[in-house]
């Protein structure tokens, strides 16, 4: 466990960090602790908190540190990227019909089973026995599809071809360089509307606190979720990425792209390009 020295320290980092460089990521590394965590989202209204989906490891390290945010007084929304915007009134119908079943509130909120639910339930229980706002934050797969098949939404400033091609450049990565070269601007559109949607669903709560659960690559402040805030915004909001230790032990490149950042071991998992080489010879 942290001492609350070293867990000020790490805030104060951060904190330096921001006022030297505001316009880019300081990526201050944070003890993998939840005091230390707790603090860095203390006094922010804007959160976003990364994740690897599948870390067991940092799903129980993020919920420590809410409870920890919940007992020094805070009352944030919680915000997810596993619920689709569409289905915010059913969630809501389903918390006034049984206030404390979060299966209940899982199913009517149509969290797909490609989300490992046993990971995020504890969450949305949390929500449940606070009291606190459960944001369906995402764009639907059905929609950003039909983006990645049209094109982006009119009325948008054109964006620069550089933060096109990291979204690309990660999208490629990130299915193992196995999809064509024309499949990847389509999917690029429907990864920024994406973060363009998880922007807006949490700007209502800013004046209560929101933290959104999200993936990594939606907390990157260069060209994830913070892209789209204000200036204003951003300027009170902290992205914190949990990343995982390389098979070498250390830490990738992708730290830079946060304020701040903790380090967690990796999740023990099946090799997933090998899933996807076995997908797309069928």
């Amino acid at each position: 466990m942290a001492s609350p020295v070293r867990a000020a320290a790490a805030t104060a980092a951060l904190a330096l960090c921001a006022a030297l460089t505001p316009a880019r990521a300081c990526a201050a590394q944070l003890p993998a602790t939840a005091e230390a965590l707790a603090q860095a989202m203390r006094g922010r209204p804007l959160v976003l908190l990364g994740e690897v989906h599948d870390n067991a490891a940092q799903h129980a390290l993020r919920l420590a540190a809410l409870k920890l945010l919940i007992a020094g007084g805070a009352r944030p929304a919680l915000a997810f990227e596993q619920f689709d915007r569409e289905h915010q009134q059913a969630i809501d119908a389903a918390r006034r019909e049984r206030p404390r079943d979060a299966d209940f509130v899982i199913t009517r909120g149509k969290g797909a089973p490609s989300w490992r639910w046993e990971l995020y339930r504890p969450f949305v229980e949390f929500a449940l026995d606070h009291d606190l706002p459960i944001v369906a934050a995402n764009l639907s797969r059905g929609e950003a599809m039909k983006l990645a098949l049209t094109g982006a939404p009119s009325g948008l400033p054109e964006l620069p071809t550089a933060f096109v091609r990291v979204h690309e450049k990660a999208i490629a990565k990130g299915h193992c360089d196995l999809l064509p070269a024309d499949a990847l601007p389509g999917m690029a559109n429907a990864q920024i509307a994406r973060d363009r949607v998880l922007a807006e669903s949490i700007r209502p709560y800013a004046a209560r606190g929101v933290v959104l659960l999200t993936g990594n690559g939606h907390a990157r402040v260069d060209v994830g979720v913070p892209f789209w805030l204000t200036p204003e915004e951003r300027a009170r909001a902290v992205s914190i990425g949990l990343v995982e230790r390389d098979e070498d032990g250390g830490v990738g490149e992708s730290a830079s792209h946060f304020d701040a950042f903790v380090v967690t071991i990796r999740a023990d998992r099946p090799d997933p390009c090998e899933e996807l080489r076995q997908r797309y010879r069928k």
